[in-house]
């Protein structure tokens, strides 16, 4: 039997950007006028395709121009990671999954994530629901390991500024964007993976992100095969210039790629 940990998924990303994507709105900068499709990022977010599970993590405000791209028509679980909207404003397109499955999407999330959502969304809740309004169900969960239809997934705790945040661990990838801090204690959930994915926003110090160095210093601690970059914003450069100041085995990630 193979351990759950070293189990293969398959990842694809998408979306690779910060909060604001890029091109940013208003901006005439270098990055946002880049022609290299590697450049255009929508905000972050990845589906999961392991052990005949279909996994959509976060639905931000790009939601419905991601799945179309990709042609997703149905996703067995969403998992957030936190409560931010560029990670949870596209929770309402959902309807479209339940008027063709007939059935409530499962939404796995900590418990101060889904009071956010019973106030952001109070109609997806409500006792007396208006016709065509999203079906979810919602189970909270935390840094401990839970299954979804008998597979294991593993969450990795993860600090965004004060914010609790939640990676996730799929057999031999991890995924992790929107922190700032790893406690020691979770590097051993990041052990002998094929695939890391980290986030940062730019050079330097960041409130509530690492930073390009930073990222880059616990990519190589996690010592996975191969580390990718996401949730980058304009201020870094472009696709090509960044990945050519990598060190070895670490690259940034780009809307549409595919790990295997």
């Amino acid at each position: 039997m193979i351990p759950p940990r070293m189990k293969s998924a398959k990842l694809t990303f998408l979306g690779s950007g910060t909060s604001q994507g890029v091109p940013m709105i208003g901006c005439d900068c270098e990055v946002c006028r880049s022609t290299d499709p590697r450049d255009k990022r929508l905000r972050a977010s990845v589906f999961v395709e392991y052990e005949g599970l279909k996994i959509l993590v976060d639905a931000g405000p790009d939601f419905r121009q991601q799945m179309l791209r990709e042609g997703i028509s149905s996703v067995d679980a969403i998992l957030l990671t936190h409560n931010h909207k560029y990670h949870t404003g596209g929770l309402d397109d959902i309807r479209a999954f339940n008027y063709f499955e007939k059935k409530a999407t499962q939404i796995y999330c900590e418990k101060y994530v889904e009071d956010s959502l019973r106030m952001e969304f109070s109609y997806a809740f409500a006792e007396v629901k208006y016709p065509g309004a999203p079906e979810w169900q919602v189970h909270n969960i935390d840094e401990n390991p839970f299954e979804i239809n008998g597979v294991e997934i593993i969450p990795i705790r993860g600090k965004h500024f004060h914010l609790p945040v939640l990676g996730y661990r799929f057999g031999n990838i991890a995924y992790c964007t929107d922190m700032n801090r790893i406690p020691e204690e979770e590097f051993e959930k990041l052990k002998g993976l094929d695939h890391f994915i980290i986030n940062c926003v730019k050079y330097g110090k960041h409130i509530s992100h690492f930073s390009l160095e930073e990222a880059v210093e616990i990519a190589q601690k996690v010592g996975a095969r191969h580390s990718w970059l996401t949730h980058l914003s304009h201020q870094l450069p472009t696709y090509n210039e960044l990945a050519a100041e990598l060190p070895e085995g670490i690259l940034p990630a780009y809307d549409g790629l595919i790990l295997e």
